[in-house]
């Protein structure tokens, strides 16, 4: 059974605004899956950021698609190329499960607020593996506030942000960062719904581990409610 917030987000859905600028008319739209099922996926290229970066080049050039996209829910391999993503040990618990959607295109691409809200806060989470230039915007529809996150973006589009800052639906709010800003990533988007942002500003975790899937998913819905992108694959 859907959740409220899920609900709402169904319900407003024809009138969320892109995110990114793609027309179905006109851009191809590709799934990219990392996944163990991806035999492609070596530990060599995963753990180079420059080879990583032409793999996903290279696949989006070969289908003729201006974005590659996917990942909610995924339980991925890519994160094994940093201790970002563990937890004690290895053997403890290491975080694979993937809590928003990714939307891999050229640095620079240009991504836009899909829902008037305030700047709840943004950070640049610095670490290798990590979200690099972060903004988390609130929103608030049918009395329910809920929050969207943004991450691995251009380190200048935190330049002008102030929490508390309206920015209105379509407003351009940032641009994919390069490596060198991202968090050391292929320039893409991460971006999450997130319901209960608790006490956390500026980040919130992008991926938990599989025992803690349930309650994280919970509290982030599928980001393609507001995306409205994956029937396009």
């Amino acid at each position: 059974m859907n959740s409220p917030l899920e609900n709402v987000l169904q319900k407003n859905q024809p009138h969320f605004c892109n995110v990114v600028n793609f027309n179905p008319a006109r851009d191809k739209l590709i799934a990219l899956d990392f996944t163990v099922a991806n035999k492609e996926l070596s530990e060599d290229l995963i753990a180079d950021t420059q080879k990583f970066t032409q793999y996903i080049d290279n696949k989006l050039a070969a289908a003729g698609a201006t974005y590659g996209i996917g990942g909610y829910g995924e339980d991925r391999v890519l994160y094994q190329r940093s201790n970002h993503f563990t937890t004690g040990s290895v053997e403890i618990a290491t975080r694979s499960i993937h809590l928003g959607i990714d939307i891999w295109g050229p640095a620079g691409t240009k991504v836009f607020v899909p829902v008037g809200g305030t700047v709840h806060s943004f950070a640049y989470n610095d670490n290798f593996g990590d979200y690099g230039a972060t903004i988390i915007l609130q929103h608030q529809l049918e009395t329910l506030v809920f929050h969207t996150l943004y991450g691995h973006l251009s380190l200048a589009d935190l330049s002008n942000m102030q929490e508390g800052k309206y920015i209105s639906r379509g407003e351009l709010l940032a641009h994919f960062g390069g490596p060198s800003e991202n968090g050391e990533w292929p320039p893409h988007l991460h971006f999450q719904i997130i319901h209960d942002m608790r006490v956390s500003k500026g980040d919130y975790p992008g991926v938990c581990t599989i025992a803690e899937k349930e309650k994280y998913l919970h509290n982030c819905p599928d980001a393609d409610l507001i995306l409205n992108m994956m029937r396009y694959v």
